[in-house]
């Protein structure tokens, strides 16, 4: 099998339950996804659990699985994650948070994307907030849209902070930092309050801080698995991982981690990297996004869209040459409408390619990988097997 080529697409959060108002199905049974319902016929489709045991279920911890990396002894929070692909030393002693500029009515949180605050107005926020509250001490970085990474001098690791995703429509009161060092972090997210009221036209009206930890770092994917190759993801999170494990990120024009992405242009750069290297992990943010907000329809097309012009143009493209390969389409967790928020149960996959037993699935669903298998109880093995010459 030398010179294997190999792809893993991931539809974030595309994992759900049933849902009266699809009749009963999950979003990945009422969609029409003929190029993923062909990776899990041609080949194998199981599931994997992502998130360890008593680990978050949040992106960071299961791309770090998706990744090969196990999450009991590599994940030290989220922010430093985004820090590394924006390019942010942490200095020893030091903590980054995550930043998310949020929409709150004073005492509910309306919007933990403050709309999905746009760039220009995102970037002015942040500057306002260094201008005002930044000192040796605490330093703001602008990230994409409403995430951004703080830096505080200190160890605030044992911070208990609650992602703001996690409690949209619901009051804050009971979900602030709280524990040693909590009034610190408090203190900064009530002074940006008065801070962002004075930044012309900006929508969002206060920092939400969570995902903290200090310096991180990843064995390199090459000497992990023999392969490397790029990272295609309009999220820092996912490009971090992919930075500190020593793959390459891609910046494709028009990707925007929201519904109105370019999936095709994607879907084309994939292809791209494909034809110059061996490897590549591409990742979706839009189905986790329709699932924040509660809309099912919107979960639907996205998986539509994503099928359309990512898994079915990789597909082809590696179906027509002559190399072996192997194609993985997992979420990287579920992320669910009736929540609006992640889940922690394993996820369904599909394979295919060189050395890969089919299973005759006959869809790509969370019920037909669960009825196939093989399961995978540590996620973060599912790469090695990827990645090996061996059959499955």
């Amino acid at each position: 099998m030398s010179g294997l080529k190999i792809a893993v697409l991931v539809p974030d959060g595309a994992a759900d339950r049933p849902l009266d108002v699809l009749g009963g199905r999950t979003p990945l049974e009422a969609a029409n996804i003929p190029n993923m319902d062909r990776v899990a016929g041609d080949g194998m489709t199981g599931t994997a659990a992502t998130v360890p045991a008593g680990l978050p279920p949040g992106s960071d911890v299961a791309n770090l699985s998706l990744m090969g990396y196990d999450p009991a002894t590599h994940y030290g929070g989220r922010a430093p994650i985004e820090a590394a692909n924006l390019g942010i030393d942490i200095p020893d002693g030091w903590t980054a948070f995550r930043c998310n500029l949020v929409k709150t009515d004073g005492n509910v949180m309306l919007d933990y994307s403050a709309g999905h605050i746009g760039q220009a107005d995102a970037v002015r926020s942040v500057e306002a907030l260094q201008a005002s509250l930044g000192d040796s001490e605490t330093r703001f970085y602008p990230g994409k849209s409403y995430r951004h990474v703080l830096l505080v001098k200190g160890d605030l690791s044992s911070v208990q902070c609650t992602p703001p995703h996690d409690i949209t429509g619901e009051p804050m009161a009971p979900h602030l930092p709280r524990g040693d060092g909590a009034s610190r972090i408090l203190g900064l997210m009530d002074s940006s309050r008065e801070v962002l009221a004075a930044v012309e036209g900006t929508p969002a009206d206060m920092i939400w801080l969570w995902g903290q930890g200090g310096r991180m770092e990843l064995e390199n994917f090459e000497a992990l698995h023999g392969v490397t190759g790029s990272v295609i993801s309009a999220v820092d999170l996912v490009c971090g991982i992919g930075r500190l494990a020593g793959l390459t990120p891609v910046e494709v024009p028009g990707a925007t981690a929201y519904l109105d992405t370019d999936y095709a242009a994607k879907g084309r750069a994939a292809v791209e990297e494909l034809e110059k290297g061996d490897f590549v992990f591409v990742h979706v943010e839009a189905p986790d996004e329709a699932s924040h907000m509660g809309d099912a329809a919107e979960k639907v097309k996205a998986l539509e869209r994503f099928d359309e012009s990512v898994v079915g143009p990789v597909l082809r493209h590696l179906g027509s040459r002559t190399h072996p390969f192997r194609l993985l389409v997992a979420p990287d967790h579920p992320t669910l409408i009736r929540t609006r928020t992640h889940d922690g149960a394993p996820v369904p996959y599909a394979v295919c390619g060189a050395g890969i037993v089919p299973s005759r699935a006959r869809v790509f669903t969370e019920a037909e990988a669960a009825r196939h298998g093989p399961h995978f109880d540590r996620g973060w093995m599912l790469m090695s097997k990827l990645t090996s010459l061996a059959d499955w």
